[in-house]
């Protein structure tokens, strides 16, 4: 062999699955077909439960530049651009990191070039062939095509996928035309923004709020001021007359103007680009028909695309799809893998990509045009007032509703869910839960009063870590943690009885695939 995987796309989520192949030990080589990569600007910033996640590898103070853990946005955020009053919540799952997206490859990059990751910019896939063992991949690069066997492949190549043309896997959807998003960096006069919030007031409408969308019966209209980037200013319509000129900031102007019905003064953007100048046509929501062909794995946009708003969620989920393939191929690839635990992925993972594809349905159904549209939107306003509506729907928003089948029904109400955020104290000291995952490593938490887990971990030792400590209010008094930081089993008994011993063996056995030797 001459690598374990071969991963086609250097985007951020080929990328982050190199990094968690490389934390297990196992040899990934990446082919990237842009020579450089791209500075074309496309999404702000990552949403949702991911930055969580990336604080939990370490990188979030690499994206963020500052040492502070994430924090929740608990003020106000949107959904089919009506507000969730988060300060309703006690607990938002609300999470914002505003880094564009060629921070994030350059990040994930250097990240995983410090992990060993061989990364072949200019060299893309071109053909593949599979057998029994391998899959032999044709790659073209400047120097003609060559052939590349490898344990596995990854098709990370984003919605128009070589690989999944390759695999025959279909991608069926539905494809929407009607809808046109005209978008631009854009000056705006300092006297038209609220210093205090940031927000955009506009005559005869009032405050925008920044980065929320406002919607009008004549379409879309949003303002995020990036820092450090000038303001990106979008408006959407529907049915609108094709041409073939080369968008223009007149053009925008124009179609802020029909949204708002008022004027907005945009001027040409400050500061050194790349600077956003596009229109947009349409979109696809689709889901591929299965994520896996044999030896070859869809993550990110190639498995999955739907039509919104943003392009946080859509990292959200294909990062998401790294970190919970990586270690079940690095498992399989070391031989210590129990049986079909490679099949997880697509079940775990289509289910979170249906949820998505739920959410951005339903988001575009509430920011269409029309009069029955704006009723139904009444509705919903007055649904917002509840708490418990809010609730859901920031979690749908930030992919925190996701719940994984782990095999108990009756289990800890935190099984099969992503686990919470931690102080602990250890006889080393003061710890968060997001310092101790680091490694990527199975992760046995014990919180009992007597530390008596560690005798039930012998039977894993090498292959699952187990730490003791102290939680200010440990409701879990232990927790058995996936490499992607969904929990396979918990206890709140201060003692956990012989039965919920049982239940924790047969969580390892199923994850992690070490039999325990027979007693005598």
């Amino acid at each position: 062999m001459i690598a374990d995987v071969v991963i086609a796309g250097g985007g951020p989520n080929g990328l982050m699955l190199a990094c968690e192949l490389a934390l297990a030990g196992v040899r990934p080589v990446v082919l990237e077909r842009l020579p450089e990569p791209s500075q074309e600007p496309k999404a702000n910033g990552l949403l949702g439960q991911v930055v969580r996640m990336l604080d939990r590898r370490g990188l979030h103070e690499r994206l963020s530049g500052s040492p502070e853990p994430p924090r929740p946005n608990s003020a106000y955020f949107m959904f089919g651009a009506m507000g969730l009053d988060l300060s309703l919540l006690r607990d938002s799952p609300i999470y914002a990191l505003p880094v564009p997206q060629r921070r994030i490859v350059q990040v994930l990059q250097e990240r995983a070039v410090e992990l060993g990751v061989e990364i072949r910019r200019g060299h893309e896939v071109a053909g593949l062939s599979q057998d029994d063992d391998a899959v032999t991949v044709d790659a073209a690069g400047p120097g003609g095509t060559y052939h590349l066997r490898a344990r596995y492949l990854i098709g990370a190549d984003g919605a128009h996928s070589t690989t999944r043309k390759l695999s025959g896997i279909g991608f069926p959807g539905v494809t929407y035309d009607r809808m046109t998003v005209r978008s631009a960096h854009a000056s705006i006069p300092a006297d038209w923004v609220d210093p205090a919030t940031g927000a955009l007031n506009v005559p005869g409408r009032g405050a925008v709020l920044p980065f929320l969308p406002h919607r009008t019966e004549h379409g879309g209209f949003s303002y995020a001021p990036m820092p450090g980037h000038p303001p990106l200013v979008s408006a959407s319509e529907w049915d609108q007359p094709e041409t073939g000129a080369p968008m223009s900031l007149d053009e925008l102007r124009a179609s802020v103007r029909r949204v708002l019905g008022v004027e907005v003064p945009l001027g040409p953007p400050d500061g050194e680009g790349p600077h956003v100048l596009r229109r947009l046509t349409g979109g696809n929501t689709r889901v591929a028909e299965r994520f896996a062909d044999g030896r070859v794995f869809l993550i990110g946009d190639a498995a999955h695309v739907y039509a919104a708003t943003g392009g946080g969620p859509g990292l959200n989920l294909g990062l998401q799809d790294a970190i919970n393939l990586g270690w079940k191929l690095a498992a399989e690839i070391r031989g210590s893998a129990p049986p079909r635990l490679l099949d997880s992925y697509e079940t775990e993972r289509r289910q979170a990509a249906q949820r998505m594809v739920m959410n951005a349905r339903a988001q575009s159904a509430l920011i269409a045009p029309g009069g029955d549209v704006t009723g139904l939107r009444e509705v919903f306003t007055e649904l917002l007032r509840d708490t418990s509506t809010v609730q859901r729907l920031a979690e749908l928003t930030a992919g925190a509703d996701v719940r994984y089948d782990m095999g108990e029904p009756e289990a800890h109400p935190l099984v099969g869910r992503f686990a919470p955020d931690m102080e602990l104290r250890t006889p080393a000291g003061p710890v968060r839960l997001a310092e101790l995952t680091r490694t990527a490593r199975p992760l046995l938490l014990d919180l009992t009063e007597d530390a008596s887990l560690a005798r039930t971990l012998a039977p894993w030792h090498g292959q699952v870590d187990g730490v003791t400590a102290r939680a200010p209010h440990p409701a879990p008094t232990a927790l058995l943690l996936r490499p992607d930081c969904y929990v396979a089993w918990a206890s709140a008994s201060p003692q956990p009885d012989p039965t919920e011993l049982e239940a924790l063996r047969a969580a390892l056995r199923r994850w992690f695939g070490v039999v325990e030797p027979a007693r005598t």
